[in-house]
């Protein structure tokens, strides 16, 4: 069986670095992935995907990458389950990220 994937977006916030308890580094971002087919309106729709990021990874994401950049992501689905503060379980679906790669970034206008 193959759980495997590849995609191409772009960052809909900072990348923010964190510690766990346990003192690994992880980083969790979003990218935006537009559909490559038209809804019944016309229009273009986006899905927002969810990454985990760990250790050298999700360090040197957060230190060269900003929002709106395009990165590209190869890794794996994951599904784990939460207990939410009413004690209901909520499944949360992500990306866990083998590979990052920076395809481009948004250039600050200089103003002279």
């Amino acid at each position: 069986m193959l759980n495997q994937m590849v995609i191409v977006g772009r960052l809909v916030r900072d990348p923010e670095l964190r510690e766990t308890e346990s003192g690994k580094k992880i980083t969790n971002i979003t990218l935006a992935v537009p559909r490559s087919y038209k809804n019944v309106k016309g229009e273009y729709e986006t899905d927002f995907i969810d990454c985990v990021l760990w250790t050298g990874i999700a360090e040197s994401t957060s230190e060269y990458c900003k929002k709106g950049d395009i990165l590209g992501v190869k890794g794996r689905i994951q599904t784990r389950s939460i207990e939410t503060e009413d004690e209901k379980r909520r499944y949360v679906t992500e990306v866990v990220a083998e590979k990052v790669t920076f395809l481009s970034s948004k250039r600050e206008s200089k103003e002279a």
